[in-house]
């Protein structure tokens, strides 16, 4: 693999592990607009049917690496973000969801009766999954244990194999986004201090399932893609459409959240002063208010600006995955 393939690799990494940070932007999106989508798949087919050559090894252990070090770099800022400018960060990941939509439609051309099909049934998916999200947030309960964290990886892992599906999203509609990018960052804290018996809660709690589900998942999905595109291409993008599209649905951008009060139940648990000065503004509730005019035309301004970021880093790539 020349030194370019290489660069390119890194780099592909590096705004995949940024991507799976964001709710809004597809890994898969951006492994296309660095122009190793193509090779990145054929490795992951290859590593699946246990054929180790070089190249493929080089391709995932470049990429892979890439990704790791920008996730363990940026989980920690992404999530202050977000948890301190929700409904900043949430517009933007609106935008940042639409513009995957040329890349998809691309891909899609000209649609059939299947493809619409697909779209309804995935867009309904998705309101369903929001109002979930929502009734989640409404209970003040962030999803836990280990078998919810793996579920988290192996959804996740649908974002590197599926250009436009954001996994960072998905994880924000299970209710394991921010415990996973907390997690993530008291990782990268206990590296720097050389504190590794700090991290062991989070590691077997969260980080260790995550990255059991998402090596699983990888798997799963590729072949799993690579199936049901050859079979049925035009259902299978319909659904990838309606995912996108309906993606929309859980990131309104005008909530907030609060904090519960002494005597409430909160996770199963009445709250005690004491309790409620431990609880991390990451673990509060959501709520909904009215938004202004300023915050409407504000919010605007941010899905625009989104919907341009993606739109003009999938096209770096120049082309779509059935153009090439």
């Amino acid at each position: 693999m020349s030194p370019k393939w290489g660069v390119r690799c890194v780099l592909g990494g590096v705004l995949m592990g940024l991507a799976n940070l964001v709710p809004g932007i597809s890994g898969g999106t951006m492994l296309l607009a660095a122009g190793v989508y193509p090779k990145f798949i054929e490795a992951l087919a290859d590593l699946s049917s246990l054929r180790f050559r070089r190249s493929a090894l080089a391709v995932l252990g470049l990429v892979g690496a890439a990704a790791v070090v920008a996730i363990l770099l940026g989980a920690g800022p992404v999530k202050d973000a977000v948890v301190e400018h929700r409904w900043a960060m949430y517009s933007l990941f609106i935008g940042l969801t639409l513009g995957g939509v040329p890349v998809l439609w691309d891909m899609a051309r000209p649609p059939s009766g299947r493809f619409w099909v697909g779209a309804a049934a995935g867009l309904i998916a998705m309101a369903a999954l929001a109002w979930l999200q929502v009734a989640g947030s409404a209970e003040g309960a962030h999803r836990e244990g280990a078998l919810m964290m793996f579920v988290a990886g192996v959804v996740g892992a649908s974002a590197m194999i599926l250009p436009g599906v954001s996994g960072g999203y998905l994880l924000l509609v299970l209710g394991v986004y921010v415990p996973v990018l907390s997690a993530i960052d008291a990782l990268k804290e206990a590296l720097k201090a050389n504190a590794l018996e700090s991290a062991t809660e989070p590691v077997l709690d969260v980080v260790l399932p995550v990255g059991v589900g998402v090596a699983v998942g990888v798997l799963l999905i590729s072949n799993l893609v690579k199936v049901v595109l050859e079979r049925y291409e035009q259902l299978t993008l319909g659904v990838l459409m309606g995912l996108l599209v309906g993606a929309v649905f859980g990131l309104w951008p005008f909530q907030e959240g609060l904090a519960p009060a002494v005597g409430e139940v909160f996770k199963g648990e009445i709250l005690t002063v004491e309790r409620l000065a431990e609880l991390a503004p990451d673990k509060y509730p959501t709520a909904f208010y009215a938004p202004s005019f300023t915050d409407v035309m504000m919010a605007l301004g941010l899905v625009g600006l989104g919907y341009l970021i993606t739109t003009l880093v999938a096209r770096i790539g120049g082309a779509t995955p059935r153009r090439r």
